[in-house]
């Protein structure tokens, strides 16, 4: 890496969901390329084990977090203030399937509220504690993960693809109230990724899980992986990007421009005939 510029050298950043895949992916880019990292996760034993596996206490911290608490969320952003001086990036990337009833007459109403709650309510927080710092500094990056679902209906469930679309436009009020301050705001939105969230609402492994993407893929001899998830945040993050804001960065390989569900009538049809 010695060889390599680190695009956010000296940059101090929050990761909301850093314990494990986007997160940890993303954490551990940004480190490599110069950034203080804090994860922020109620996965404790996920996130001590990836601090000391990447980098030292200088470079990567671990706080527990659970982002629907508003004093969590405040108490992550008071720590990386605290430590480092400053903060340059909150990356909310928390989120949550909920269960995978798609039945509007059959969804539980506290599973819908628990992932408004994390998806949005979460983001919502990240946002306004980032600001608080952000602000007075006049710069820095907040920066969501959203999904697929956000462009998209039919794919998931109510709550989630709701929860996503809210998201979106919770980027886009903020990119123009924050962008007068200097604060660049935008999503990256994933398409099917095996990430441990997916796989676990599949009940299928990783292997399997990237069948099932490769099977209804447009774009074909490619994987997305959470490595891809964390380039496209180190990206936005970075100086590259200083004139990028209000961008619903859409990571699908080209799903969401096509539905081929007539395609697909007509094949069963024949293969029925």
């Amino acid at each position: 890496m010695a060889s390599i510029p680190k695009r956010l050298e000296g940059k101090v950043a929050i990761i909301t969901g850093g314990a494990s895949g986007i997160g940890a992916a993303t954490a551990k880019l940004f480190v490599e390329h110069g950034a203080k990292v804090i994860i922020a996760d109620v996965q404790d034993e996920l996130g001590h084990s990836l601090c000391e596996s990447v980098g030292t206490n200088a470079t990567i911290l671990y706080v527990h977090c659970d982002v629907t608490r508003d004093s969590d969320v405040k108490n992550v952003v008071d720590i990386a203030v605290s430590k480092y001086g400053k903060l340059d990036i909150m990356y909310s990337n928390a989120g949550i399937s909920g269960d995978l009833n798609p039945s509007i007459l059959d969804s539980d109403c506290e599973n819908f509220k628990s992932v408004f709650e994390v998806n949005t309510y979460g983001a919502f927080l990240g946002a306004k504690h980032a600001a608080r710092f952000m602000i007075p500094a006049k710069r820095g990056v907040i920066l969501f993960t959203s999904s697929v679902a956000s462009i998209v209906g039919g794919d998931t469930t109510h709550a989630y693809t709701a929860s996503k679309h809210a998201v979106v436009g919770l980027m886009k009020n903020l990119c123009v109230e924050l962008g007068q301050y200097g604060i660049r705001v935008n999503c990256i939105s994933p398409g099917g990724i095996p990430t441990p969230m997916l796989n676990n609402a599949l009940k299928r492994n990783k292997k399997e899980t990237q069948q099932v993407l490769c099977s209804t893929a447009v774009l074909k001899e490619a994987v997305l992986e959470v490595e891809d998830i964390a380039r496209a945040a180190l990206y936005l993050s970075s100086e590259e990007a200083k004139f990028v804001s209000g961008v619903n960065l859409v990571l699908d390989g080209g799903y969401s421009t096509t539905n081929r569900s007539f395609t697909s009538a007509l094949m069963n049809n024949n293969h029925i005939q």
